[in-house]
């Protein structure tokens, strides 16, 4: 089932806080860029994020994005955007040292 763009566009809201966000589109769900770093996605109407050390502080659930892939982080409280842009920039230092 494909995100629709609305659902994309809250995501992208709750993320105002972060510059450099950018998001593509692929196969009808949205990746997530920060500083080019691709963190996470929108996925069924979910947002989810890469699982590394720095961000399994925040006891998110697993989730699986599609058939196939590799576990998530499931963004449950996408309403608090300070929590959200903690995570997001925690998240994508530890990608950034990869």
């Amino acid at each position: 089932m494909a995100t629709p763009k609305d659902y994309r566009d809250f995501v992208l809201e709750q993320l105002s806080l972060l510059e450099n966000i950018t998001c593509k589109s692929m196969m009808g769900e949205y990746l997530l860029y920060y500083n080019n770093i691709l963190f996470g996605g929108v996925y069924d109407d979910r947002l989810l994020i890469k699982i590394v050390d720095s961000n399994k502080k925040y006891n998110m659930i697993e989730s699986i994005p599609y058939d196939g892939a590799k576990p998530m982080y499931l963004v449950d409280d996408i309403d608090n955007q300070e929590t959200l842009k903690e995570i997001v920039i925690e998240t994508c230092k530890d990608l950034s040292h990869k």
